[in-house]
């Protein structure tokens, strides 16, 4: 059995993130996005996992559920058409390990009903890095809140933004990530979140807005 090159050790901070076999989408439509999103809450629980009540709780509101013990801290996270973006801590040993299977087990089950599919979705295990340093940690709240950019203009690392107001107000309007939770938001996806576990970088809506727009220069 082979190990995972960054242990995953309690009390420390990670990026986790994964992607679809051969790059190919993993979400489709909104329904994906938001059964994703739900499935971050309910399967961060010690409690065992039912697929009956994760449908149920979709049709209702999943964020009423009493998970009781939380596996992880999640610190913030993004989706994208072929891959997702953590960042992750766990609150007990074997956290980790534990939700990102529940997490990628309740999802490919749904994604095999829907599209009538069989096998794999994800290309093998989950990746990680740890975020060793206080200056990685503080970067990744901006790099994965910034990768809903590369869907407007792929290159604008690169490139350099063509128009930061359209940027701005495209990162405002994306909804599949826990930027609007940063930016002050009042929404039920708020609970996913366990932001007190992580350093206060961001004191204030305006501290993040700040961070945000001073990578975004950066960047150009």
């Amino acid at each position: 059995m082979s190990l995972r090159k960054t242990p995953l050790v309690s009390g420390e901070y990670y990026h986790l993130y994964n992607r679809g076999n051969s790059k190919q989408k993993i979400f489709y439509d909104a329904e994906d996005y938001q059964r994703f999103i739900i499935l971050l809450y309910t399967c961060n629980s010690e409690k065992n996992f039912r697929m009956s009540l994760v449908k149920e709780m979709a049709e209702k509101d999943p964020y009423l559920w009493k998970r009781g013990n939380q596996l992880v801290s999640i610190g913030a996270y993004c989706l994208m058409p072929n891959h997702f973006h953590l960042l992750i801590t766990e609150k007990e040993d074997g956290g980790i390990s534990k939700f990102m299977q529940k997490l990628s087990t309740a999802y490919v089950m749904y994604y095999n009903i829907k599209y009538e599919k069989t096998g794999g979705l994800f290309e093998g295990k989950f990746k990680s890095e740890h975020l060793d340093t206080d200056l990685y940690l503080k970067y990744i709240f901006s790099y994965i809140h910034l990768n809903p950019l590369k869907l407007i203009q792929k290159n604008w690392k690169e490139a350099g933004i063509k128009n930061q107001k359209t940027a701005l107000n495209y990162l405002d309007n994306y909804t599949y990530s826990s930027y609007l939770d940063f930016k002050g938001i009042e929404r039920k996806e708020n609970a996913i979140l366990d932001r007190k576990v992580y350093p206060n970088y961001f004191p204030s809506t305006k501290n993040f807005e700040r961070e945000i727009l001073d990578w975004i220069n950066y960047e150009n």
